[in-house]
């Protein structure tokens, strides 16, 4: 599908100079002097390059629509990572560096969405929260009551992350997948 370039939204897949690439951010510029032109900051899905560029309205580019497929990860395999079709049973592996910092959070028979552009997995979507076991943390200090002071732990999966400091050994926490974080204890 065919788009103007100042219709660049975050989080569009276009194709641009023969390549897949997201929009990380966009910034509509319309200067005192000349036409108006949409700053877009993209990331290569394929290989993680960086790209700065600019797009007139008047310039179309190709938007790329991904199929979503749901998989469930089946286990580690030295640095590959497999996943299998959750639709028709077929397995597909991928190397751990391709879902980067995020595959200490994959857990057996978790379900993901790989999306695929022309039969190649591009992004894998892991679920937004996890819930892990706290293995390790300093103790409560009494009279540690400040508002925002928080403490190292290291998760059951060996990640490490700040929580407050009533959190304590064995107790389950909700993760945030995407950047790590303490969201607050699990029911």
């Amino acid at each position: 599908m065919k788009i103007n370039g100042n219709e660049i939204r975050q989080g569009n897949i276009i194709k641009h100079q023969d390549t897949l690439w997201v929009a990380v951010k966009c910034n509509a510029v319309k200067p005192g002097k000349g036409g108006a032109f949409n700053q877009v900051e993209l990331k290569n899905l394929l290989d993680g390059r960086k790209l700065n560029e600019r797009f007139r309205a008047a310039e179309t580019v190709e938007r790329v629509r991904l199929e979503q497929k749901p998989h469930s990860f089946l286990y580690k395999d030295g640095d590959m990572l497999v996943f299998m079709n959750s639709e028709n049973y077929e397995q597909i592996s991928l190397a751990a560096e391709f879902i980067g910092d995020q595959a200490v959070y994959l857990t057996d028979g978790m379900d993901v969405e790989l999306e695929f552009y022309e039969d190649r997995a591009i992004t894998v979507a892991l679920p937004e929260q996890v819930i892990l076991k706290v293995a390790d943390t300093e103790p409560v200090v009494k009279g540690q009551t400040a508002a925002n002071s928080y403490k190292p732990a290291t998760l059951s999966n060996g990640s490490r992350t700040t929580v407050p400091p009533f959190v304590g050994v064995g107790e389950r926490l909700v993760i945030n997948t995407a950047d790590g974080t303490y969201i607050r204890r699990a029911d």
